[in-house]
Formats: structure tokens, sequence, C-alpha cells
């Protein structure tokens, strides 16, 4: 199963009580610990920050990742995803086309989708995964339209297979019901973010870890 950090450093910074000016070396220290206890992806979500800083970081947490399996990914951001030598892009839903993406890119360079209901799938086609959500309520996502769990069960069978993970409101307790669904896996963000006194390190490593034994032992589930 896949699982995939996505972060969001403000609201890391939050849970911690920590001011903004170490926003970002608490991202990296997040990113760094995930990557060395085996999660599949990073998704670098970052949004306000202005693009010279944007490739630093990315920069920077590829060359400390580059000696782990884990692939990041950068929100969005194509040409910055390649200046910074990322293992690919993840795109919104009504953002740039998988196909135009992919036309820009390598051989081998992972391109990404959200998507948010069953029915626009077939547009994604040019996608090598899909970030199905939001499932559950998240803080992340105030007031959203949530998919549920038959929502997303009902986009794991429009994927044919395709790769599907979910995203939203989702932590170690939703993982028989994500694989109840089918789904090839788990994206979040807040199930990463310790609370405040916790060494971010130890906690990211132990919930990956948790992570990834919970959904072995749901491998026979269909």
């Amino acid at each position: 199963m896949t699982i995939c950090l996505v972060t969001d450093r403000r609201r890391l910074g939050a849970a911690l009580g920590i001011g903004p000016a170490d926003w970002i070396p608490l991202l990296e220290r997040q990113v760094v610990a995930a990557a060395e206890s085996g999660v599949d992806l990073v998704q670098i979500r970052e949004p306000d920050l202005d693009s010279r800083t944007l490739f630093g970081l990315l920069s920077r947490l590829v060359a400390s990742c580059r000696k782990t399996g884990t692939r990041l990914l950068l929100n969005e951001r194509v040409d910055i995803a390649l200046a910074a030598g990322a293992s690919g892009v993840h795109l919104r839903e009504t953002s740039l086309s998988c196909q135009a993406a992919r036309r820009l890119a390598p051989a081998g360079f992972l391109i990404g989708r959200s998507i948010h209901r069953a029915g626009p799938i077939a547009a994604h086609s040019g996608a090598d995964y899909l970030i199905a959500g939001t499932v559950c309520s998240s803080p992340s996502k105030p007031g959203a339209t949530l998919l549920g769990w038959e929502g997303l069960s009902a986009v794991v069978a429009a994927a044919a297979g395709k790769p599907v993970l979910g995203i939203g409101g989702l932590d170690l307790p939703s993982i028989p019901l994500l694989a109840g669904c089918g789904v090839s896996g788990l994206a979040a963000i807040g199930a990463f973010i310790p609370s405040a006194g916790e060494d971010i390190h130890v906690f990211v490593q132990k919930r990956v870890i948790e992570m990834r034994l919970a959904f072995d032992s749901r491998r026979s589930v269909p």
C-alpha cells in the first residue's frame, strides 16, 4: 500500500506552537523523518511560497532524501519540480492537464491528480495515480463537500485499476475502511503532525511504521 505525506507547514507549526520563522526547517525535519522511515511519497504542498523559496526548499529535500526510496512530488509547479530534480508533480483537478505536464517531463516523471468525484476520471487518464477526497471532515478543508466511503469506493471502481489514494481526515483507525474500499493507500496531512511537546522525528517515523503494518495486516481485503 502507498503512504503519502502531504505537507502543510502552517498547520504543522501551529500544532507545535512554533513561529513562522521556523516553519520551513520544521517541515524539512518532518519530511526527512518520513523518508528515513520508508514513506512512499511526499507531496510538497506549500502554495503560498514564492518561486525562489519553493525551489530552495525542494532542492534541499531532494538532496536530503536522495538515498531513500521516497519520491518527492511538488504540488502544481511542474517547472520548479523539474528544475529541482523532484520525482514528479501533483496537480489539482482543474489545473494543467496530465497530457500537457507529460509533454514537459522526462520518462519516469510521476504525475498525480486530485479528484473529488467519480465522474471526471476518464478526463485524467494520463495520471499515474489519483488522490480522492475529501473522504472525511478535515481541518485542512473546512466546509468541503465530503466524498465519504461510498464515494471513495465509486472512485476506485471508476478508476479501473489506476491507483487511488484516499485523503481527508484519515489516520490509523481509517485503514480498515480504506482497505475495504479497495484503495491503493492513503495521503494525509494531520496524521503526520504530532502534538505539542512530541519529538517530530520520532513521531513521524513511528506513524509511518504503524501505517505500514496496519496496511500489511489487511492485504487479503479486496
